[in-house]
Formats: structure tokens, C-alpha cells, sequence
């Protein structure tokens, strides 16, 4: 039996129960502050959207095993990006 989403949404809340377990993994590997949308976020980014035809199966298999230093190293870039920087203009 094959699985259809009509949106990411859709999937995205299907694979959740994967990435709550991702997220307690990393939580034991001393990774508090990743959370399961920078799991997905990563994955789509990084290696999803490099693929075509994806399979559920895929999904989960690429959460279950996502690796912690390249997902760290992502989180980090992309917080730094969003830190904020003081504006010292006309002061």
C-alpha cells in the first residue's frame, strides 16, 4: 500500500513520530537545541532536495539516521545567520 500526501504539511506531521524520536537522541547525545523542525529543515535542505521520487520509507530511514555532526553544523550556520547585530548608525 503506497502512501499519498497532498501537502508537506500532510507529511510533515505524518513523519513526526520519527522525528520526536531524533530529537530525544539527540537530547541524550547532548543536543538539546535541535529541535524536530531542524531536523526536517536540515533534510530538506541538504539532502531531499537533492533526490527525486522519495519514498516514506526514505524519509524515516534519512530522520532515523541523520548524522549529528553535519545536522549540528547546519543548526549552527543557520543560527548564526540569524543572530542579530546591534545597529550603531546615527548614535
Amino acid at each position: 500500500m503506497e502512501a499519498k500526501f497532498q501537502t508537506e504539511q500532510e507529511l510533515y506531521h505524518h513523519v513526526m513520530p520519527a522525528l520526536r524520536a531524533k530529537c530525544m537522541d539527540f537530547k541524550r547525545h547532548q543536543m538539546p537545541y535541535i529541535k524536530e523542525e531542524d531536523i526536517w529543515n536540515y533534510l530538506k535542505d541538504q539532502v531531499w532536495s537533492q533526490q527525486k521520487n522519495l519514498e516514506l520509507y526514505h524519509i524515516v530511514h534519512d530522520i532515523m539516521n541523520c548524522d549529528e555532526d553535519r545536522m549540528d553544523d547546519y543548526f549552527k550556520k543557520i543560527l548564526e545567520s540569524k543572530r542579530r547585530k546591534p545597529n550603531l548608525k546615527n548614535i
